[in-house]
C-alpha cells in the first residue's frame, strides 16, 4: 500500500508540476529549433571563440549574483543553461570542431537569459 501511495504521489506532481516547468518554453519567441544561430554565421574561429566567451562570462555573472539567484524571474536557470552550452561549444571550439548543437543552444539560452533580465 505504501509503495501504491507513493506512486500515486509521484504521478500527481509530475502533473501538477509540468505545466509550471514548461510553461516558459511554451512561451512564444522560443529559440526555433529549425533557425541557425547568428553564431553559426561567424566564420573565423577567433572571433566565434570571442564570442562565445563574451556570452558565457556574462551568463557566469548573472548566475553568480545573488540579484538573479533570489530573483523569482528565471534569469538565473537560463544563465545556468547558457554557461552550460557556452562552455561546451567553447570546448569543442578548443579542438577546432564547430559543435551546431552546443552553438545554437549557447545563443539561444543567453537570449533567454537576458530577456528575462529586463
Amino acid at each position: 500500500m505504501k509503495k501504491l501511495t507513493l506512486g500515486f504521489a509521484m504521478i500527481a506532481a509530475t502533473v501538477l508540476a509540468g505545466p509550471a516547468q514548461t510553461a516558459d518554453l511554451s512561451v512564444g519567441g522560443y529559440c526555433p529549433v529549425a533557425q541557425n544561430a547568428r553564431l553559426l554565421s561567424i566564420s573565423s574561429n577567433a572571433s566565434l571563440t570571442d564570442e562565445v566567451i563574451r556570452l558565457m562570462d556574462e551568463a557566469v555573472a548573472v548566475a553568480d549574483s545573488p540579484q538573479w539567484i533570489n530573483s523569482g524571474r528565471p534569469a538565473f536557470v537560463w544563465a545556468s543553461e547558457a554557461k552550460v552550452a557556452c562552455g561546451k561549444a567553447y570546448g569543442y571550439l578548443q579542438s577546432e570542431y564547430r559543435d551546431e548543437d552546443y552553438l545554437n543552444k549557447c545563443e539561444c539560452f543567453h537570449a533567454r537569459m537576458v530577456r528575462y533580465m529586463y
